[in-house]
This record gives structure tokens, sequence and C-alpha cells, in this order.
């Protein structure tokens, strides 16, 4: 396994229980709302990657025939099989998946979701052509993830996510996530992106004083597309920022094509 695969898995067994009420990947409100763009059939079979405690397999679960809950960490696919079991949910399966070789044969899936993962994977572009290939004729790939302003902005923005997470692999720009679903042939239905505003001291919570004042030296210096981006608020009481995710839906293009759409 990469180094890069291992640091997630380090970072993310560290952390596992705090996902379970993770404000970001708990949201009722926002996964509500994913179901809702890509309207679930009851006889679908579901793959979400990158599961963690498993919120997104567990709000299309309800809706489809089989979901599939996979992830890298083991302490992280534990804590899903609990709570499935806890939701009374006996339609999911909870497993090892890599994002990269899916352990799953070509045509399996009428969806593969994903969200706020893919920024840890170290090839976006293999995990976008694996889903394509895992996904049947007509199948929908559903990604939410955070993502950053072209150029050099971007590189900022990256860093400090870096500096903050050493699992952070890169988050892409609109443009790029956009491009990579036709590369992978997968044609986009509909995006759509949303700010979240971030608290400085929860969000660094995790790191010593010491990694805490690096982090916020990175945040009152940003210039430029990064500063536009982040929009730091620094006050003597506090500090927070923004930060910004994208939801892509895309069709397999073959389908895509057939049906004129």
């Amino acid at each position: 396994m990469s180094e890069a695969k291992t640091s997630v898995q380090e970072q993310f067994g560290a952390n596992a229980t705090r996902y379970i009420n993770s404000p970001t990947h708990a949201n009722s409100n926002r996964l509500t709302h994913l179901v809702g763009l890509v309207q679930p059939q009851p006889h679908w079979h579901t793959l979400d990657i990158a599961t963690a405690a498993g919120h997104t397999a567990f709000a299309f679960a309800p809706h489809v025939a089989q979901a599939w809950a996979t992830d890298i960490t083991s302490e992280m696919l534990e804590i899903a099989k609990q709570q499935a079991n806890e939701r009374g949910l006996t339609n999911v399966t909870v497993e090892y998946a890599d994002a990269e070789k899916l352990p799953y044969a070509d045509a399996s899936f009428d969806l593969v979701t994903c969200r706020i993962a893919p920024h840890h994977f170290p090839n976006i572009g293999l995990f976008l052509q694996e889903s394509a290939r895992v996904l049947r004729s007509g199948g929908i790939l559903a990604v939410v993830d955070n993502f950053v302003p072209d150029g050099a902005g971007g590189d900022y923005v990256n860093a400090f996510e870096k500096l903050r997470d050493p699992s952070h692999g890169r988050c892409l720009s609109v443009a790029e996530w956009l491009a990579g679903y036709e590369q992978a042939g997968l044609h986009v239905q509909h995006h759509e992106t949303l700010n979240k505003s971030m608290d400085f001291a929860f969000w660094a919570q995790r790191h010593d004083a010491v990694m805490q004042r690096y982090l916020r030296a990175m945040l009152s210096e940003v210039t430029g597309e990064a500063k536009a981006f982040l929009q730091p608020q620094i006050t003597p009481e506090g500090a927070s920022f923004q930060l910004y995710e994208v939801t892509i839906i895309g069709q397999k293009a073959d389908f895509a094509r057939q049906s004129g759409k």
C-alpha cells in the first residue's frame, strides 16, 4: 500500500469515533438533499466509497435494494458496521475496498457515491475511472467534495489543509472535476456549490498550540486569490474562514448518448 494511503488509514483510524457525529459528514439536510438530487430507485444496488462512519450509505439504504459501504480504514469499517446494526439496516454490506482498485466486476452498480473524501485519494482520475467501470449503463456517480480555486490560490488552500491534515492529498477545482468526469466517460447532469463557514478553533482542535499558531499564521497572512476564497475573519475573540464543496451528479456516458442527453 502506498505511503499516502497508509497516512489516510493512520489519520482516520486515530479519529474514527469523531466521524459518527461530525457536523460535515453527518449533516442530515445535505444528505437528504443529495438523495433528492439522485432520486434512487427501489431495485438499485449502490456503492459508497470511503464511507467513513457510513452516513452516505445509510442515507440511501432505505431507498434501494442493496447498499455497499466501503473504506480502507479498519476502524472506520467497524464503526460503520456498528452504526448499520444500530439503525437496523439489514440491506447494507460493510467491507474493505480501495477507491482506486475496486474489487467489483464491471457494471455491478446503479449508483456510486463518494462524499467529502476524494481529496484524500492519491489519484482522483483513477478513482473516477474505477467508478465508471463498476457502473451499469445509465448508472450514476454522485460526488461531494471540497474544492479550491484554480491556480496559485488553490495551491495555497491545499497547503493550508495539508498542514492541518497530513493525509490531505489535493482538492480539485470545479473545472478539474467537470473535466475529470468527462474524461472518465461520465456525462455531468448537474453540479452545484455551497460554502461552509469554519470555526478555526474547532477545525484545528486536533493539534497542539504550536501547530495551531502555524495554521493561524497561514490564515492571517493569506493574500490574493486564496484570501478572497478563504475570506478569513480574525478577531481577538477567535477566527473563522470559508471552505466550499461541490456536488456533481454524472451518468455513464454510453447511456446518456443513446438517450440523447
